[in-house]
């Protein structure tokens, strides 16, 4: 029987998201994609250090056991197959059950997420990510410098979302960049029974879902999410129904009114944190592992 990812939940990296390759990214970046596979091969026998999103990886591919494998992970990479090896030769040290890998050597990697029916994808590059995000697929731009949490809960996974641009679509906020605050929460007080349609991360949040309830007493690690959003009462109950009607729950759900995000989530502590907007993901990113997500009316205003 061949493979299937159809019941997996299944995450696409770049290998800059996941390993700290920034030095042979600066190379990459001067313009001469020869210099930087040169570099690649002189480092092929030298593992690479982990970068942002390795913790997170790390945590989802615990998920899977010798009886159930439940989460795929996927390198998708602008590398040059070579340098791929690298990659592969870093996830063997750093013992990551990583199989399975696509390297373009430049080209748009995001066509092959179809194939991969991928949850998520995670890279450093933001045109990659654009590009992926205005295709319909999930993704998410990982800050490189972002402060990592993963190991301060070992058995348990958390990520956090925004609501608006980012779980939910962006209609609601594209009522309050034009008409403002009370126009916003009138429009939200008026629709509070009529779901948002979804945003660009629902699947992920979705999968993570489904995840929780396949989860038994002798799961070792468990999954914890929560909701971050700039809105308050009034506005917060139609996100709340909005994942009523999608049949999905959150852990934790933080109606913050404008507050600071940064200090929310220091406390919550979570691997990973997804918002559409950048001022929150400055924030965010000296507390957490953060993915910006470049979509909606907010990110085309900038």
């Amino acid at each position: 029987m061949s493979f299937t990812l159809n019941d997996k939940l299944v995450v696409a990296i770049s290998s800059r998201a996941l390993f700290d390759f920034e030095e042979e990214n600066r190379v990459y970046e001067q313009g001469d994609p020869a210099a930087y596979e040169k570099l690649q091969r002189e480092r092929l026998d030298v593992p690479a250090q982990p970068g942002v999103a390795f913790g997170l990886i790390r945590k989802l591919l615990a998920l899977n056991t010798q009886r159930e494998h439940r989460v795929e992970v996927v390198i998708l990479s602008r590398s040059d197959p070579i340098s791929g090896l690298r990659a592969f030769r870093s996830c063997r040290e750093q013992e990551l059950a990583i199989e399975r890998g696509v390297f373009t050597r430049g080209s748009p990697p995001f066509r092959y997420l179809k194939p991969l029916a991928a949850h998520l994808f995670l890279s450093a590059n933001r045109d990659d990510v654009q590009e992926a995000l205005a295709a319909g697929f999930p993704a998410a731009h990982v800050y490189p410098r972002s402060t990592a949490q993963a190991e301060l809960r070992p058995d348990e996974i958390r990520i956090a979302f925004d609501g608006d641009a980012v779980l939910f679509s962006d209609e609601a906020e594209q009522v309050y960049q034009a008409r403002g605050l009370p126009e916003f929460m009138r429009h939200e007080v008026q629709k509070r029974d009529i779901p948002l349609a979804h945003g660009p991360l629902k699947p992920l949040l979705e999968a993570l879902h489904r995840l929780q309830k396949l989860a038994d007493d002798a799961a070792t690690m468990r999954i914890r999410t929560a909701l971050v959003t700039a809105r308050a009462a009034p506005a917060h109950e139609r996100a709340i129904r909005t994942l009523m009607a999608w049949e999905i729950e959150v852990d934790e759900a933080m109606f913050l009114g404008g507050l600071d995000k940064g200090t929310f989530l220091r406390e919550f502590q979570p691997d990973f944190f997804f918002d559409d907007q950048l001022r929150h993901c400055e924030s965010a990113r000296e507390v957490t592992a953060t993915g910006h997500v470049p979509i909606g009316i907010t990110n085309h205003a900038s």
